[in-house]
């Protein structure tokens, strides 16, 4: 029997396909059919170009281009770059075994995390809502973090995803800065959003500012590399520039605050005067304020005679943050939680729940405070795993190592100061640097000894 198949397999599995695309073609139209006839090349471009199916991953779930650009969101790009992901990990893992595992101490701390945080999901106030979130966030975030940092073995593998993020980000900051001029989607008046009538993540202007504030991390280390020539250095001025507009244009303080930092982390290699980088980045700071025009914004600005009603949401969200920690030392009130218990936690009820906007008091009223205690734990080590790059390459200085480190260190300093106002604790950027801090500094070992 199965020397008869192998002898006619060609003629039995191309009617075996045939057939199940006729029936799909009577059964849901021209347009499973086709799907089906393209499956097989797409699992193999999935496994042959494995590196840009992954990095269109990240970009596609972190920056939103589906929803950026709505011609793209009835195509479902994200889920099937997941499964094209998922495809070329198993081949290159298991089968080819192209794909060489190894192991770190950021490896060990991540785990841990996530480990405790599945706990935090099952022991929520809310399991439905806490299970989708691991489900929908958490697992594709631990299967990406290992997948990245497995799979960047070269810097011109970096070289990719320093120019995918870049470019990603100026174009989020051209469609908001197009949305902001045209008054498209603006919130409190004059707060700039992006495709909030689709119920996009980005219709929230202090998360479109996050996502914004992250390339200006990868735009700042290209414009302050050496080693880049003009035209590389020109393109990231130009969008920095249009990175930065972005974020004024969401008038988010923990935006700006974030890209006050992160320029601050660069001059700073300049200048070596903390007192001159100081005052630097408190004019730098009051400028982009004044360009925002924050005073302008209906919450939270001179429009309510004074009164920072954003200001003191934000404290009682945090009071009940605390007081969600107090109450479930262990684990908090779980995964995704915050927003639904605030209610009961709040010492200040004005008829509506609010969101925490800040990581650090996410964290700690959602995970508790072993929770609080493992994350600063995990930011530490990524930042021990960056000094050990930096200590590497000062023995045999690389401009690759040197543009790369730079630009994780800071993106890792701007996530620290605009986490303390914008709630980012669950998202992409932390574990990206994450991801790629331990494939740099894989890649920074193996070539200097080399």
């Amino acid at each position: 029997m199965i020397s008869w198949y192998k002898k006619y397999c060609l003629m039995i599995n191309g009617l075996f396909v045939m057939t199940l695309t006729l029936m799909l073609y009577m059964r849901f139209g021209p347009i499973a059919a086709f799907a089906l006839l393209l499956l097989p090349f797409a699992g193999f471009l999935a496994v042959k170009i494995s590196t840009v199916f992954i990095i269109l991953f990240i970009l596609f779930s972190y920056f939103r281009l589906h929803e950026v650009f709505i011609v793209l969101m009835p195509l479902k790009i994200p889920k099937m770059l997941a499964l094209a992901s998922l495809l070329a990990i198993a081949w290159h893992l298991f089968i080819s075994k192209s794909l060489k595992p190894h192991w770190s101490s950021t490896h060990l701390v991540f785990v841990i995390w996530f480990v405790w945080l599945t706990v935090c999901v099952f022991s929520a106030s809310n399991k439905g809502m806490a299970i989708e979130y691991w489900t929908g966030v958490l697992v594709k975030v631990f299967i990406m973090v290992f997948a990245i940092s497995w799979w960047l073995t070269r810097f011109s593998h970096f070289s990719l995803v320093r120019m995918g993020i870049m470019i990603s980000g100026i174009s989020v900051a051209l469609v908001a800065l197009s949305n902001k001029m045209n008054g498209i989607g603006l919130v409190e008046g004059t707060r700039v959003t992006i495709s909030r009538e689709y119920r996009s993540q980005l219709g929230d202007p202090n998360d479109l500012s996050l996502v914004l504030m992250f390339p200006v991390s990868f735009l700042a280390a290209e414009l302050f590399d050496k080693g880049a020539n003009k035209y590389r250095r020109l393109f990231a001025a130009v969008g920095l520039l249009l990175a930065i507009s972005g974020v004024i244009a969401t008038q988010s303080r923990g935006g700006l605050l974030g890209i006050a930092a992160i320029l601050s982390f660069f001059l700073y290699q300049k200048v070596k005067n903390p007192i001159v980088v100081g005052l630097c980045a408190a004019v730098a700071m009051l400028a982009m304020m004044v360009f925002a025009g924050i005073g302008d914004r209906q919450s939270g600005g001179a429009a309510e005679d004074g009164v920072d009603a954003s200001a003191m949401g934000r404290i009682y969200a945090w009071q009940a943050a605390i007081n969600m920690a107090l109450s479930n030392p262990l684990t908090g009130v779980g995964v995704d939680n915050f927003y639904v218990n605030y209610y009961f936690y709040s010492p200040h009820w004005d008829g509506k729940n609010h969101a925490v906007h800040s990581t650090w008091f996410q964290v700690l009223g959602e995970t508790g405070f072993v929770g609080i205690g493992i994350f600063v734990l995990l930011i530490a080590s990524i930042y021990r795993s960056l000094s050990r790059v930096y200590c590497i390459n000062a023995l045999n200085h690389n401009d690759q190592v040197a543009v790369n480190a730079n630009a994780l260190k800071a993106g890792l300093i701007g996530f620290m100061v605009a986490g303390t106002f914008l709630t980012q604790a669950f998202t992409w950027p932390l574990y990206i640097i994450l991801a790629l801090t331990i494939a740099l500094e894989k890649i920074t070992v193996e070539s200097n000894k080399e």
